[in-house]
């Protein structure tokens, strides 16, 4: 915890590389669940709330029972006004709604950050129904993008696991009829390979607000490297972290542009190879000349 990427007095501005191999990353919905794409560039795309919610589940599988450590948004079909309710409960304050007044929101609000780790670090809108307020988290993450473009396969797969009784017994028929096996098609969505790189930011202003603390910024760096891990799926592949590159400045506010740093880490394909299929097939190049005064540059995760 001696690191100076865990200060929480600290701006912090980094880069997460991670790559997927023979998976989906993160499914689109308005596309039959393939692979999420820039339909210009074909680049692969993987939401902020695609990796927020891997931070979330590794931090509430190692540490979520921990006091002040829980999750606020879960995987599961928690009802959030619940959660806000469970603040005003303990503050033996009565919820009236969006006619609350504006001292006892903050006093649920300060409520939900110290019990909430999520809420903390990445803040949360709480005035559905049962009103906790609004929180700005310090932590702010955009989207993963691949380095170069990636190729969509819908590939055809075949099945046992028939969902109605009424097609398992048309399957049933026209095998005894036929021969034939009794199964039916299905699809899984997949890329062959992509390495994609995403940016993050902490802002110790808001950290303040939100009473994050060291342990939960080195946690959060934990996540970043091992979640990977511990969100295991068939359909994802084989997803891992390949790098975080953490430029740390020595003030609240930052010594230099948060664009200038982050391109200063660049990953490009060797030359040569027209199709990727491993992390072997790129070079990542960090440029540690001349970083500007008041600005340390720290490598975790490889």
């Amino acid at each position: 915890m001696d690191a100076i990427y865990n200060d929480v007095k600290r701006r912090q501005d980094f880069v997460l590389l991670f790559d997927v191999k023979d998976g989906n990353p993160n499914g689109d919905p308005d596309a039959g669940n393939l692979p999420r794409v820039d339909p210009e560039t074909m680049q692969g795309l993987v939401t902020d709330v695609c990796l927020k919610r891997k931070v979330r589940n590794f931090v509430d599988m190692t540490v979520g029972s921990d006091e002040g450590m829980r999750i606020y948004v879960q995987n599961k079909g928690v009802a959030l006004n619940d959660l806000h309710q469970e603040a005003y409960d303990n503050l033996k304050i009565k919820s009236t709604g969006t006619k609350q007044n504006r001292e006892e929101v903050e006093k649920t609000q300060s409520w939900m950050c110290k019990n909430f780790y999520d809420v903390r670090m990445f803040g949360a809108v709480m005035t559905t129904g049962v009103n906790c307020g609004q929180v700005r988290g310090p932590v702010q993450i955009c989207f993963a993008r691949s380095i170069n473009q990636v190729v969509p396969l819908d590939v055809s797969i075949t099945r046992v696991a028939i969902t109605k009784s009424e097609d398992a017994k048309v399957v049933e028929t026209e095998a005894e009829a036929t021969g034939g096996k009794r199964t039916e098609m299905g699809r899984k969505a997949l890329i062959p390979y992509g390495l994609y790189k995403t940016y993050g930011f902490f802002t110790p202003h808001f950290a303040a607000e939100t009473s994050v603390s060291e342990n939960d910024l080195e946690l959060f760096w934990s996540a970043l490297q091992n979640m990977w891990d511990v969100d295991r799926s068939a359909s994802r592949g084989m997803m891992a972290c390949r790098g975080i590159y953490i430029f740390t400045h020595d003030s609240a506010l930052g010594n230099a542009p948060a664009h200038e740093l982050l391109e200063r880490v660049t990953a490009l394909r060797i030359e040569g190879v027209e199709s990727a299929r491993s992390f072997d097939d790129y070079v990542v190049s960090v440029d540690r000349d001349n970083l500007p005064v008041g600005v340390t540059l720290n490598t975790i995760g490889l």
